[in-house]
């Protein structure tokens, strides 16, 4: 896979912080495209990952980087609404230094080269940010340039059974389909996910 150099994460940590200003108490427990997590999960997963994403950008080794995803049930803090907006902010701003993207570093318990962990970072940013909208009835209104970084990363080489996309089994989506839907489906959710009616 190509790697691409010095990605802005800003608007999509934005975009984030806009989606949970957005959603009330209310709806933390709500279901989301992502079964195993409710919507307070997905926050707390969002606020942990930065964390996690803004110390693999310093090079900074340790529980934040070496913690891997799903082997600790995130727990959404009380102060999330002014803790999140400034996870994710300090997670964009670590990702605008040059030094960020050189070498090689760390991150859920894996080590790769710092370009292709940007790259997962907005990822993440981007199929979260679509777990909360769709979730809560929000729209969500992503940059092509976003979502084409998330195409290439999740695509699965050529001689890769569709089991082992990036997060699992690849959802099949017709090649004509809108790129959000597409990438959508990369990542293992259904682009026609709604919440359930009760």
């Amino acid at each position: 896979m190509e790697t691409t150099e010095h990605i802005n994460l800003g608007p999509a940590a934005q975009r984030v912080a806009r989606l949970a200003e957005g959603i009330g108490d209310e709806r933390l427990g709500d279901p989301t495209p992502c079964p195993e997590y409710a919507v307070r999960e997905i926050l707390a997963h969002l606020a942990g990952l930065s964390a996690a994403f803004r110390d693999a950008a310093r090079k900074h080794v340790g529980e934040t980087t070496g913690t891997p995803p799903g082997s600790v049930r995130p727990v959404l803090a009380e102060d999330w609404r002014t803790a999140l907006p400034k996870a994710l902010d300090e997670l964009a701003a670590a990702w605008r230094e040059p030094g960020a993207w050189e070498g090689d570093t760390r991150a859920g318990g894996v080590e790769m080269p710092a370009a292709v962990m940007g790259q997962v970072a907005l990822n993440e940013l981007v199929i979260h940010g679509w777990d909360l909208a769709r979730a809560t009835d929000q729209p969500y209104e992503v940059t092509e340039e976003d979502l084409a970084v998330s195409e290439a990363l999740l695509t699965p080489a050529d001689d890769a059974p569709a089991e082992d996309g990036f997060f699992g089994p690849v959802v099949a989506v017709p090649d004509d389909a809108p790129l959000l839907d597409r990438v959508v489906g990369l990542s293992g959710r259904r682009p026609d996910w709604q919440p359930p009616t009760s």
